[in-house]
C-alpha cells in the first residue's frame, strides 16, 4: 500500500530520505501492508528525488543536520513516533564532525518525543582489533554515536549496513583495467576473505522495516543488513560469469594499496583509514550478526546484483577506476 496521511498511522521520521539508506527505508515502508506516515528530511526539497518522494505521500522537509543549525534540527522530529537516523562520513571525512552530528540527531529525536530510534551504525574496528587498528574513523565514529545512543534514555536499535554493491564502481574496490583488456580487483586481503554484501538502495530498508514491525521494539538490538558473506575470490568469479568480462582477484601489499590511493588523490588520513580497514577485515573479519529471520523477502545476492547493474562506464575506463 502507499504511504498514508491518516493521523492514526505511526509517523516515521527519516533522515537522508533521498539518499541510499534513507531512500531505501522510505520505499520499504511504502511497500508495507501496514499504514505509515513518513516525514522525509533532505537539504533540498526541490530536487527531483525529493519531488518523487512527495508523490509517494512523504511529507518532505528541508533541513540541514549540522551543529550550527541546532535550533532548527531540534524541531524536526516533533510529533514523530519513530526516527531513522544516518550520517555520511564520506561527505566531509571528519570523524569529529560525524560524531557531533550523530549525537545532534539523537538529542533532537529524543527532544521530539519519539518512542524509538533506529540508527545506522558500524562496529568499532578499534575494539575488534584490540587497539591494533585505531584509525578506521569511518567505522569508529559511528560506533561512538551508537554508544551515545544506547545511553540516551530512548529505545535504540542499531541496523548496520554491509558493504555497498555500488562501492565496486570506485576505488579502492573497483577493478583496474589491465594492458591485455582484463580487469584485476587489487586489495591487501587474502582471496578467502569475506565481505557482507548488500544492495543498499534495494534492500537496506527491509531490515529497518523488520525492526519497526516486530511485535515489540527491540531496544538494545543490533542487526546486520546484508545478503551474504562472500569471499573476494567468489565475488570476482561471479562477476566474470555474469558479465563475460575477465575479472581476477590479486592480493597486493598494504604499501601497494596505499600507493594506489595516494596516486588517486586520497588525503593521507583517508589512505590510513582505508588501509587499516582492509587489513583489519583480512585479519579479524567484518563482524556481523546473523541475517534476521522474518524479513519480508530475501535480499538480493551479489550475482543477481551484478546481472541487474550497468557496468559499462567501468569497462570503458582506460587508466584504472576513477575516484
Amino acid at each position: 500500500m502507499t504511504i498514508t496521511q491518516d493521523g492514526s498511522a505511526p509517523l516515521i521520521a527519516v533522515v537522508g530520505a533521498t539518499g541510499n539508506q534513507g531512500g531505501s527505508v522510505v520505499r520499504a515502508l511504502a511497500d508495507s501492508d501496514k499504514p505509515y506516515r513518513v516525514r522525509g528530511f533532505t537539504r533540498d526539497p526541490r530536487k527531483p528525488a525529493a519531488l518523487e518522494l512527495s508523490k509517494l505521500g512523504v511529507a518532505v522537509v528541508g533541513v540541514t543536520f549540522v551543529v550550527e543549525n541546532k535550533d532548527e534540527v531540534n524541531k524536526a522530529f516533533t510529533g514523530a513516533d519513530f526516527a531513522f537516523l544516518v550520517t555520511n562520513f564520506w561527505e566531509h571525512v571528519d570523524i569529529d564532525r560525524e560524531i557531533a552530528e550523530g549525537k545532534l540527531l539523537i538529542d533532537a529525536a529524543k527532544a521530539g518525543g519519539v518512542s524509538g530510534i533506529v540508527w545506522s551504525g558500524l562496529p568499532s574496528i578499534s575494539k575488534i582489533s584490540g587497539g591494533k587498528f585505531p584509525h578506521v574513523w569511518h567505522f569508529d565514529g559511528k560506533a561512538v554515536v551508537t554508544e551515545y545512543g544506547r545511553q540516551a534514555g530512548v529505545p535504540f536499535v542499531d541496523v548496520q549496513a554491509g558493504a555497498y554493491g555500488t562501492n565496486f564502481f570506485n576505488l579502492p574496490f573497483a577493478p583496474e583495467k589491465q594492458s591485455d583488456g582484463s580487469f584485476a580487483l587489487q586489495l591487501p586481503v587474502n582471496p578467502t576473505t569475506a565481505i557482507p554484501f548488500i544492495d543498499t538502495t534495494l534492500d537496506y530498508g527491509i531490515f529497518v522495516r523488520y525492526v519497526l514491525e516486530l511485535p515489540v521494539f527491540p531496544d538494545g538490538g543490533e542487526f546486520a543488513a546484508y545478503a551474504e558473506n562472500i569471499s573476494v575470490k567468489d565475488l570476482t568469479r561471479q562477476w566474470s560469469q555474469a558479465t563475460g568480462k575477465n575479472i581476477s582477484f590479486a592480493q597486493i601489499t598494504v604499501e601497494e594499496f596505499k600507493q594506489r590511493l595516494e596516486s588517486a588523490g586520497f588525503p593521507p588520513h583517508i589512505v590510513l583509514d582505508l588501509s587499516e580497514a582492509l587489513v583489519s577485515w583480512d585479519e579479524f573479519g567484518w563482524k556481523v550478526s546473523a541475517i534476521p529471520q522474518g524479513l519480508v523477502r530475501s535480499p538480493r545476492k551479489w550475482a543477481d546484483f551484478v546481472k541487474a547493474t550497468d557496468w559499462s562506464k567501468l569497462w570503458e575506463t582506460t587508466a584504472g577506476p576513477r575516484k
